[in-house]
């Protein structure tokens, strides 16, 4: 059976794990090189494979996009003005960083031509991941395509319980929620090829546990991808290899570029962090192939222009092997250090005098420095998406100038790079901070890169656990990252060949190299995990080996850092704003905010704060927060507020305030916006006439709870409990008065009160 015809279509369901998901081929974008439709749950999502020209760029255009369509979870954009979906949210970018590093090692060294991958989410159920769909569907449409591609490749989520010690596939929405670990695998039948992992103190043995389990479940879905593609699958272009052409250039340049220079040196010298300069020398190599051209016989390759261009490319494959098999054969790595040892650490807090928290992190030439802010929690982030708002009251943003890696170029909006380290080292961090009930601040913490010589992002990661330590947020433990590198003999999967995995590796360990393996984490568990990979594939055996030299790594590397400041500091910055939160029930929130905010504002103006209010439906409570630089103004705005929302009982004694003066008593304000009558009665053991007598407004007065009726109204007393019995006795013991005229004093001549003493006549 061929590739189904446009209106034809190809229906399949997969398995993965326990979760099925349908997959339909032919029934939208004919004109692609592949199209999916993939559903899973009520969550659907679009793939296609697309194909371009040959491009001239120097390296592999691959573009990967994941569009998330605000229709897709009923929707409308929430802004008045602008109605059209914008650009795509962090998450939708960090989905699409997901696949492209899965797929990117899988096209042939060599293929320059133009493809691109879109994900289009068409139906969102708020429970099944569509970046995983995404990547399902992404792995069939590249090995149904006719795009030249080392597949089937596939990828899934894995969740884990430390309580029951569970693995779960491809979780829910919900289930993520309290799972201990979220780690997303992309691989191909036979070996993993890219990880990304967030986790709450999760042990090495489970990751790897995870991980295998993850190779297995991807090496089955696989296995039916192949199947799919021997039915309905296209067959793969003939792509022009130029190897051989290339090979033939290497074989005229390189004699010359070694007798010019001594590549090993050049490589010690680079690592050694000295500026190279080439350029002399590559002009007279140049100069010598031009010579030995003219006076020989060029061959048909040799006639071919040879340039700068192709001895730039010659020079970096040796550079390149130089690395490698300095590495591999000899045991030494460019700059001299053994393959377990740290680059020098410097660590310092208290950089800059008026921000809340900040810290300088170097290791080695690479260089980041964190600025923690604080702030109200009424300044969180609202997030809009197909799964509606949401607030993040945690944000980590990474930036790198183009000055730190040495180069010029223009400062703009984040790049993807930006974006997910920024990502990454937020994941690490977010499983150590306090909870927001216990902590109610909006963190910010940037990263600024002021220095760039591999692993930045772990830089990251150690600068802002410095930065929030300084600042005062009580972090449960310490976060530290490291980045893992791997130099093996030849592209492979099960580890058998000779291979060595280097500790805190640097940019040309890593252009060199064949992993990038950051694994971030406490002293008691991993919180975040990444790798890159530049072979097929990598297998559990040679993770395994990674993890447990990154956990030495890490740990040593906490201990430095701990050198600085062992510990959150107990106060924070006199220039933070401090807050203070307290719980009301849900149905008092409306009497706090009053008609028209009137009374909210009324106590923000009087004690100079900010209030906010946050409603939680579940628990049916309202967290107040109450902010501002003075904490006195703080404290006595937040008992007020308890006060008002206090609910008193029969007994309890307070100092009011009169607010009302009346002949049969007086109103008193005992709790804040809270009021109760004192009856003339109640206000002493003799009688009172007029409670003028007795008070005036303004007047403080010691009082206590003797009643509440039942519409909820306060009754007041100035006695004691002792004195109010001493007056009902006296009272009961008195007999009753006979004064004519007095109303209701005495009966009528039937026996009955009419409060006028004349005989009661009963209405017609």
């Amino acid at each position: 059976m061929s590739y189904p015809v446009f209106g034809h279509e190809y229906v399949t369901t997969i398995k993965v794990g326990e979760k099925e998901v349908k997959m339909t081929i032919g029934k939208f974008s004919e004109q692609a090189s592949a199209a999916v439709l993939a559903q899973c749950g009520d969550t659907v999502v679009h793939t296609t494979a697309a194909m371009g020209s040959v491009s001239n760029l120097g390296y592999f255009p691959l573009s990967v996009d994941f569009a998330e369509k605000l229709y897709a979870g009923g929707i409308i954009k929430g802004s008045r003005w602008v109605k059209r979906d914008g650009r795509p949210t962090d998450e939708a970018i960090l989905k699409s960083r997901v696949i492209d590093r899965t797929i990117r090692p899988l096209f042939p060294e060599g293929f320059m031509r133009e493809v691109q991958v879109v994900n289009t989410v068409f139906s969102y159920d708020k429970q099944n991941d569509d970046g995983v769909v995404g990547m399902l569907a992404t792995g069939l449409a590249m090995t149904l395509s006719d795009i030249p591609f080392d597949g089937p490749m596939a990828g899934l989520r894995v969740g884990y319980y430390k309580n029951t010690d569970e693995f779960i596939l491809n979780p829910t929405e919900e289930e993520r929620e309290t799972s201990d670990l979220d780690l997303i695998v992309g691989g191909t039948a036979k070996a993993i090829a890219m990880v990304e992992a967030g986790g709450n103190e999760v042990s090495e043995e489970v990751m790897v546990k995870a991980l295998d389990l993850a190779q297995k479940t991807i090496s089955d879905i696989c296995q039916q991808f192949t199947k799919i593609a021997a039915e309905i699958g296209r067959e793969k272009i003939v792509w022009e290899d130029n190897t051989e052409s290339f090979a033939a250039k290497r074989a005229i340049i390189e004699p010359f570029l070694r007798e010019v220079m001594d590549v090993r040196e050049v490589v010690e010298k680079e690592a050694r962090f000295e500026a190279v300069d080439l350029s002399k020398e590559k002009e007279q190599v140049l100069e010598k192939i031009q010579e030995k051209l003219a006076q020989t016989i060029p061959t048909e390759e040799e006639v071919q222009e040879i340039n700068n261009a192709d001895i730039n490319n010659v020079l970096s494959e040796l550079i390149h092997e130089a690395v490698r098999e300095m590495i591999l054969e000899d045991g030494q790595r460019p700059d001299g250090r053994k393959v377990d040892e740290i680059r020098p650490i410097i660590c310092e807090v208290d950089i800059f005098p008026r921000t809340h928290g900040s810290a300088m992190f170097k290791r080695g030439a690479t260089q980041a420095v964190t600025i923690t802010t604080l702030a109200p929690p009424a300044l969180g982030q609202y997030v809009e998406d197909m799964g509606g708002e949401e607030v993040h009251h945690y944000m980590h943003h990474y930036n790198m100038p183009p000055f730190a890696s040495g180069d010029a170029g223009r400062l703009g909006s984040p790049k993807r790079r930006e974006i997910g380290h920024g990502a990454l080292a937020q994941r690490a961090l977010l499983p150590m901070l306090p909870a927001h009930e216990e902590f109610p601040y909006t963190i910010h913490v940037v990263s600024e890169i002021l220095s760039s010589n591999g692993s930045t992002s772990q830089a990251a990661v150690c600068g802002s656990t410095l930065s929030l330590m300084a600042a005062g947020v009580p972090i449960r433990r310490p976060v530290a990252g490291i980045a893992m590198g791997l130099v093996a003999a030849e592209a492979i999967a099960d580890g058998s060949t000779k291979y060595q995995i280097l500790s805190d590796i640097k940019d040309v360990e890593d252009h060199c190299g064949d992993m990038d393996f950051k694994v971030a984490g406490s002293a008691q568990g991993i919180t975040a995990l990444q790798m890159d990979i530049k072979v097929k594939g990598i297998s559990t055996k040679i993770l395994t080996e990674a993890l447990a030299k990154a956990k030495t790594a890490r740990l040593f590397i906490l201990d430095k850092m701990l050198e600085i400041i062992s510990e959150p500091r107990k106060e924070l910055s006199v220039y933070a704003p401090k807050i203070q939160q307290l719980v009301i029930p849900a149905g008092k929130i409306g009497e706090l905010i009053g008609p028209g905010g009137k009374n909210i504002k009324r106590l923000i103006e009087q004690f100079e704060v900010q209030i906010d209010v946050d409603e939680d439906e579940e628990k049916q409570v309202g967290n107040v927060n109450v902010s501002g630089t003075d904490l006195e103004a703080i404290e006595r705005c937040v008992k007020y507020i308890a006060g008002m929302m206090h609910e008193a009982a029969v007994g309890e004694e307070y100092e009011a305030v009169v607010t009302r003066v009346e002949s049969y008593g007086a109103f008193a304000e005992y709790l804040p916006s809270q009021e109760g009558l004192i009856h003339v009665s109640a206000m002493s053991t003799d009688y009172v006439r007029d409670a003028s007598d007795i008070v005036k407004l303004g007047d403080k007065v010691h009082i206590r709870v003797s009643g509440i009726q039942d519409d909820g109204k306060i009754k007041l007393s100035m006695l004691t409990l002792e004195q109010e019995e001493e007056v009902a006795a006296s009272r009961n013991a008195r007999p009753p008065r006979q004064q004519s005229g007095f109303r209701g004093s005495r009966p009528n001549g039937n026996g009955r009160p009419n409060g006028s003493g004349r005989p009661f006549r009963p209405r017609r």
